[in-house]
């Protein structure tokens, strides 16, 4: 029997003052705080009924990971994201998932569809990792086989346009595939674009 695959989604529990403060420097609190939880309710209505993979909602702080925080159709399995910087809560997050082939996302890239998480997993079967590049440097995907132990985001350079480079370079001599290039929505602008669509 194939090893069941896991989708993590990371969110931040949409709290007016905790979430997206970089957009609401820009559009206000109230908005930015809306966008998020509209972002991730639409993001879990449109992964969370596909059958294809086990889907987990990684929360912070820790103290949201309860149920009766989070309300909504979609009914992921809900985990804390630990503590440490970007990199270590991923890494912790691929650690602690049962066997199988997992792949994280964040919860504000709003053109993600099904399609894009099956490429990745489809990837996957011939490569040791896969990442779906952000238009900042970044990445909004990063997925590993997990068939033998990888660290790829030790030493990376978080928030600019190093960190895919510096993920990639933590993954020299292992087999990458790469997905198309997404946006998340952190600006005025991304707000505005996100809005029209």
């Amino acid at each position: 029997m194939r090893p069941a695959r896991h989708l993590v989604v990371m969110a931040k529990q949409p709290v007016m003052g905790r979430v997206k403060t970089r957009l609401a420097a820009s559009i206000g609190a109230v908005e930015a705080t809306r966008a998020a939880r509209v972002m991730l309710q639409a993001l879990l209505r449109r992964l969370a009924r596909d059958h294809r993979w086990t889907i987990w909602l990684a929360v912070t702080p820790d103290s949201a990971a309860r149920p009766a925080r989070w309300q909504g159709d979609a009914r992921p399995h809900l985990i804390a994201q630990g503590r440490g910087d970007l990199g270590e809560r991923m890494q912790a997050l691929i650690d602690r998932l049962p066997p199988g082939p997992a792949v994280i996302i964040g919860s504000d890239i709003p053109a993600i569809v099904p399609g894009d998480i099956a490429a990745a997993f489809h990837l996957i079967g011939s490569h040791d990792a896969v990442f779906g590049p952000a238009c900042d440097g970044g990445y909004w995907l990063a997925g590993l086989s997990r068939r033998r132990p990888l660290r790829p985001f030790d030493n990376v350079r978080w928030s600019g346009p190093h960190a895919l480079a510096d993920t990639l370079a933590n993954l020299a001599g292992h087999r990458v595939a790469l997905l198309r290039e997404l946006s998340d929505v952190d600006t005025a602008a991304d707000h505005r674009a996100w809005r029209r669509e």
